[in-house]
């Protein structure tokens, strides 16, 4: 059976091809801001483990975890798959002006709303740590400082949702320069605040970990003001309005409540991750929490940016009624959201330790830590191609205005999570989360690719297929030229013997990745290259 002949967006003139390179360049934008960001969230990582001990670690990722909960299921789940639809629906249909008038009347509502979460958390700070890490209460003074660290925190989410419905705004506009780059001001906050505060905050009697705390909130502020000038210049940095009965507002709420109980369901996984994690001892939440960092890595830098990207388009063609498009649309982001998440998922599996190591192994992180956190990134980075699958499934259905099947889905997903955490985490501890999370994810992408073939007219799967096979071939010869390469320079003594092997292997994962992708003529790589190789040909304006 010969393969698929599939479309070739780099060159073909047609409009689809001109609307696939748009989001291409916008993915683009998005990603090399979001790979800005998450260099820098990488060096944070960094800095953060090598100067709080683990005590201090695991309690942060707690108190962190509970606000980023509330913050993508109250502020950018919600707001960018529920929002955003509706303003560009009400900007093609009734007029820019009506645009604003319904992002005033949202931003009103945005805001009560997060005023009243950020209060209610701050208060109630205890029960939510209890919720999250009950098995803290073993560790002597470990729920008090997670309480402490929660408080100061949680106003963070003020801050996050106020940035989404900016976010919301100016990805409508196809503004993504500003949205991207901003987040990588919380990382700075975190590597200055962690280097410069801790010394001080224990010198005048204050616990070091503070300074984490303090860098979340300065973080917060500076993504907001981050968005001034663009929403300046697109006439969107007006007063919030409370006309909560425009007609936009009440389309969106009711896109918004399913989503909003679809993510809810989703994000019970992480409460009962995060209070198992607590029961298995010190250092399991940070563990799981640097290797789940890890897996976002590559997730934040393309997939996400992709599907940020495509949303619009998506959402365009929806509103026109045009679904062959849809599938297309839809086809070609899947390629490239599993010709890098596939590449992700090989390296991480193949090359876990010597990685794990090469990135962290130094100060307070030792080779203990080392270990359990690369048997963590194994286990979840298995299924990195699944989570970055469900993501852009979702994303199709709630372009097509669907928010039902998301929801039971996430429900049933829930069911299997649980299922699955009861049974392995006895043998397996803190990994048996990270398998439980891989392995719920399989099911929910099984079943989100299952029923929206009921939704577009094809789902392309052939062409998918074939794409995935070739990535995954060319993966699987990097893993084995990554880990010969990496076997050869281990041994090695002193801070470059251990960085060696990881810097080493993954090196050769590349080289042999992207050779073996470009010997098979993959589509997928000649998409992502030619802009970049077109960019360098051009010549500089005299």
């Amino acid at each position: 059976m010969s393969a698929p002949k599939l479309e070739k967006t780099t060159v073909n003139a047609s409009p689809r091809a001109a609307e696939q390179r748009q989001i291409t360049k916008r993915a683009g934008i998005v990603a090399a801001g979001t790979l800005a960001s998450r260099l820098l969230g990488l060096v944070r990582d960094q800095t953060i483990a090598a100067v709080f001990p683990r005590a201090v670690t695991d309690a942060f990722f707690v108190a962190f975890t509970i606000p980023n909960v509330l913050r993508q299921l109250l502020a950018e789940g919600a707001v960018q798959s529920a929002v955003l639809p509706v303003l560009a629906k009400t900007r093609e249909e009734r007029g820019e002006e009506e645009g604003k008038r319904f992002f005033r009347a949202t931003r009103g509502l945005s805001l009560s709303v997060l005023v009243v979460t950020s209060v209610l958390g701050v208060l109630l700070a205890p029960q939510l740590v209890d919720l999250f890490a009950s098995g803290y209460d073993a560790i002597p003074g470990q729920t008090e400082r997670t309480v402490r660290l929660t408080r100061w925190v949680f106003p963070y989410i003020f801050f996050m949702g106020t940035a989404a419905l900016g976010v919301a705004a100016l990805n409508t506009h196809q503004r993504f320069v500003a949205t991207s780059f901003a987040p990588g001001l919380l990382n700075v906050a975190f590597i200055v605040c962690s280097l410069t505060l801790p010394g001080w905050l224990m010198a005048t009697g204050v616990d070091g970990a503070m300074a984490l705390a303090v860098a979340v909130l300065v973080g917060g502020v500076l993504q907001v003001v981050a968005q001034w000038p663009s929403l300046r210049a697109i006439g969107y940095l007006q007063r919030p309005s409370f006309e909560f009965s425009h007609p936009g507002v009440r389309e969106a709420l009711g896109r918004m409540l399913p989503i909003m109980f679809g993510m809810g369901v989703y994000y019970i996984d992480v409460v009962l991750a995060r209070r198992f994690l607590s029961q298995e001892g010190l250092g399991a939440q940070s563990y799981y929490g640097w290797a789940l960092r890890l897996c976002d890595f590559p997730q934040g830098i393309f997939v996400m940016s992709l599907q940020t990207a495509a949303l619009p388009s998506l959402a365009k063609l929806v509103a026109r009624g045009d679904l062959q498009e849809v599938s297309r649309t839809y086809a070609f982001g899947m390629r490239l959201t599993l010709f890098v998440s596939i590449a992700a998922t090989a390296l991480f599996v193949g090359l876990s330790q010597p990685l794990v190591v090469l990135l962290f192994q130094r100060g307070e992180f030792d080779a203990e830590s080392a270990y359990e956190t690369a048997r963590a990134l194994v286990a979840q980075g298995a299924g990195i191609w699944l989570v970055a699958s469900v993501r852009q499934l979702t994303s199709t259905y709630y372009a097509l205005g669907d928010t039902r099947t998301p929801v039971v889905v996430a429900a049933i997903d829930l069911v299997v999570f649980i299922a699955l955490c009861l049974a392995l985490r006895g043998p397996f501890g803190h990994v048996g989360i990270g398998m439980a999370v891989t392995g719920s994810s399989l099911v929910q992408a099984a079943l989100l690719w299952f029923w929206l073939g009921k939704r577009l007219p094809a789902l392309r799967l052939r062409e998918i297929g074939w794409s995935a096979g070739r990535t995954l071939l060319a993966a699987g010869a990097g893993v084995v030229v990554g880990r010969l390469a990496a076997g050869a320079v281990s041994g090695g003594s002193g801070a470059w013997g251990l960085a060696l092997p990881g810097l080493v292997g993954s090196a050769a994962f590349i080289f042999a990745f992207l050779l073996l992708a470009l010997g098979l003529r993959s589509d997928e790589l000649l998409i992502v290259v030619h802009p970049i190789v077109r960019r360098l040909r051009k010549k500089p304006a005299a």
